[in-house]
């Protein structure tokens, strides 16, 4: 994924026709954002992405946000996808790679995305399976970070090969590896060394379905 500062001047490109007779600046961009020049400068410097505030861009110029995320050349960009796709993605829910969260409130906005990006996430025919959410917390650092979004397939429950799900236990929603043990309770494991291995019975989780991807890379 590209940083903040490298999507910043792809999208100095994209609007350039937007500000005849001037260089686009900073400021200019974080405007377009709507985001406060103070935190655009943090975000920058943090190299924290506003995905929220992307999303809304690229909607509004008919671009797929991975496009924008990746290492796209900016004359790619001039031209709208010829081809979307679309999941769902509930920016109100968030999945706990931490203490357990979930917002209650199940309003979806249209995620569109690109054709190679799609194929990473198992094809067209996945998609009706397919949900994207948002991560809190830090315990699956490396592999997941807060704000993160994460496409979770919600077919795909099956933990006997273990990998990465989305689970709900009865302290929230959680992104966590899962691995069946000997006695059939599963492994609830963080990626981030500084929490334990937590061991529950099956009946005390609920898989909702396998991480299949995020923007950034999943493991």
């Amino acid at each position: 994924m590209k940083t903040f500062s490298d999507i910043v001047e792809t999208i100095k490109d994209i609007v350039s026709g937007e500000f005849p007779d001037k260089k686009v600046f900073d400021k200019d961009i974080a405007e377009l954002l709507e985001i406060s020049q103070m935190n655009f400068a943090t975000m920058k410097k943090r190299n924290k992405i506003p995905f929220t505030e992307l999303l809304d861009f690229c909607a509004k110029r008919s671009i797929a946000i991975n496009w924008l995320l990746y290492n796209q050349s900016p004359e790619s960009l001039i031209e709208p996808t010829n081809r979307f796709y679309m999941v769902r993605y509930f920016s109100s829910v968030n999945a706990s790679a931490g203490g357990g969260a979930e917002n209650d409130e199940l309003e979806f906005q249209p995620l569109m995305l690109e054709e190679s990006f799609v194929l990473s996430l198992g094809g067209e025919r996945e998609l009706r399976n397919i949900e994207a959410i948002n991560v809190s917390g830090d315990s699956m650092e490396p592999s997941f970070s807060y704000s993160d979004i994460v496409f979770v397939n919600r077919s795909k429950c099956d933990v006997s090969r273990g990998g990465i799900f989305t689970i709900r236990t009865e302290h929230g929603l959680f992104i966590k590896r899962v691995q069946v043990r000997i006695d059939g309770k599963l492994d609830i494991i963080s990626d981030n060394k500084d929490y334990p291995v937590y061991v529950a019975r099956k009946d005390e989780v609920e898989i909702i379905g396998r991480v299949v991807g995020r923007f950034g890379g999943v493991e």
